[in-house]
C-alpha cells in the first residue's frame, strides 16, 4: 500500500516537537506503515527523523518563522491558527497538491490529521482515498475516519444530530484505534518518588485546580510541567515545559499523575504515557478513560473531591509492572501498526465488492 502523510505547517516531524501530540502520531505514523513494508511519502517541514520512503518539503523554516515567530513549541505551544485561508494553511496545501500530483497512483491513500483546514487537499484528488487517521478533534469532514477512541467516535457521530440522535447513523468504515507510542521514551520504574505529577496544558479544562486541591488537602507534594499559567508557588513545584526525556523521567518516579480532563477527553495522552512508564493515574470518569483505565488496577477514575482524596491515598497499592505490561499490549508500535495495516486493508475491499467482499 503507498500513503501519502501531511504534517502541520507549524512544525518540523522530529522527536523534538513532541509538545504537538498530532505531529507526534503522523511521524509515528509513518514510521510504523513504513516498518511494514509499506511505501511512506511525507509531507512536511524541512527536518524529518522519521522512516519513510520519501520525504517532502513543503514549507521553509524561513516562512514558518514569518507565520509563527518561535516555532519550536515550549514557549508557544499554541501558535497555529485555526483559520481556513490562513497563508499558512493555503500555502501547504498548495504544495502538498503540487507535490501528491506528481507521485500519486491509483489506490493510493491520502492521511491526514488536520481535519476541514487540509480538506483542500482532499477535495483535489476525489479518485484517492482521504482518511482521518487519528481523530481527536471536531471539524471532520472525510468519508474513511479513525477515531482516538469510541468515546470521541460517538460524541462527533452525536453532535451531528443531536436533536435526533436514534436516527444517527454509523459507518461501517470508520473505526477506532487508539495513540501509539515509542517504548524508549517511557522508561519504567517501581521504585516512586515522593510526588505526584500533573503534566500538560496548565488550563482549566485540564482539571489542574483538582489536581492542585486534592494535594493541597493530604498536604502532598505535586510537581506541575507544561505551558500555561504558573501555579501559585505555595501549591506545585513548577517546572515549565518538558522534552520527551525529562517527561519519562518524571512519569516514571511520581507515585501516581493526574489527568482530571473536564471535557469529554478524546484520548488525553498523558494518561496513556504514565501507564506506559507503570505509573497510575487518577483521572476523571468520562470520555476516553472509562475504555483505557481499568479501575483500580491501571489508576482510579474519580467524581468527587472525596474520591480524588481516596485516590491518591491508595496508589501505592497497586502493581507498577501489571500497569506497564498492559499499557504496552495496548499502546505500543507493535500493538497498533496491525490495527491500521487491518483498518487499510478492510478499505482496499471498496476497489473491489466492499461490504460484500467474500
Amino acid at each position: 500500500m503507498r500513503f501519502h502523510v501531511v504534517n502541520f505547517p507549524n512544525t518540523q516531524t522530529t522527536k523534538h516537537y513532541q509538545p504537538c501530540a498530532y505531529t507526534q502520531k503522523i511521524r509515528r505514523f509513518a514510521i510504523m506503515m513504513t516498518e511494514l513494508g509499506h511505501e511512506v511519502i511525507l509531507y512536511g517541514g524541512e527536518e524529518n527523523d522519521a522512516a519513510c520512503t520519501e520525504f517532502v518539503t513543503i514549507v521553509t523554516k524561513v516562512e514558518q518563522a514569518e507565520w509563527f515567530g518561535n516555532t519550536d513549541l515550549y514557549t508557544e505551544p499554541n501558535n497555529l491558527t485555526w483559520k481556513a485561508f490562513a497563508p499558512h494553511w493555503t500555502t501547504t496545501n498548495e504544495r502538498a497538491i503540487t507535490e501528491i500530483a506528481k507521485r500519486k497512483r491509483d489506490r493510493d491513500f491520502i492521511c491526514l490529521l488536520g481535519g476541514i483546514y487540509q480538506q483542500p487537499i482532499a477535495d483535489q484528488f476525489p479518485e484517492l482515498m482521504t482518511v482521518e487517521f487519528g481523530i481527536g478533534y471536531s471539524g471532520v469532514f472525510a468519508q474513511y475516519r479513525v477515531f482516538e477512541s469510541y468515546a470521541w467516535m460517538h460524541s462527533i457521530y452525536g453532535a451531528r444530530s443531536p436533536a435526533d440522535v436514534m436516527n444517527t447513523r454509523g459507518q461501517f468504515y470508520d473505526t477506532v484505534i487508539p495513540n501509539y507510542y515509542e517504548m524508549e521514551d517511557f522508561p519504567f520504574s517501581d521504585t516512586k518518588d515522593d510526588y505526584f505529577l500533573f503534566i500538560g496544558r496548565v488550563v482549566e479544562a485540564k482539571g489542574i485546580q483538582i489536581a492542585l486541591e486534592t494535594c493541597r488537602r493530604l498536604g502532598v507534594k505535586l510537581v506541575v510541567a507544561g505551558p500555561g499559567a504558573t501555579p501559585p508557588p505555595e501549591l506545585a513545584d513548577y517546572v515549565g515545559v518538558v522534552d520527551h526525556v525529562r517527561r519519562g523521567e518524571l512519569m516514571s518516579r511520581a507515585r501516581a499523575v493526574f489527568v482530571p480532563s473536564l471535557y469529554l477527553e478524546p484520548f488525553g495522552g498523558v494518561h496513556a504515557e504514565a501507564m506506559l512508564c507503570g505509573t497510575p493515574v487518577i483521572t476523571t470518569d468520562w470520555g476516553v478513560f472509562t475504555e483505557t483505565v481499568q479501575q483500580g488496577v491501571h489508576g482510579f477514575r474519580c467524581r468527587t473531591l472525596r474520591e480524588f482524596c481516596d485516590a491518591a491515598d491508595a496508589v501505592d497499592e497497586l502493581d507498577y509492572q501489571r500497569i506497564r505490561d498492559d499499557a504496552v499490549a495496548r499502546f505500543s508500535l507493535d500493538a497498533v501498526a496491525p490495527q491500521y495495516e487491518a483498518y487499510f486493508e478492510r478499505l482496499t475491499t471498496l476497489w473491489a465488492d466492499g461490504w460484500y467482499t467474500a
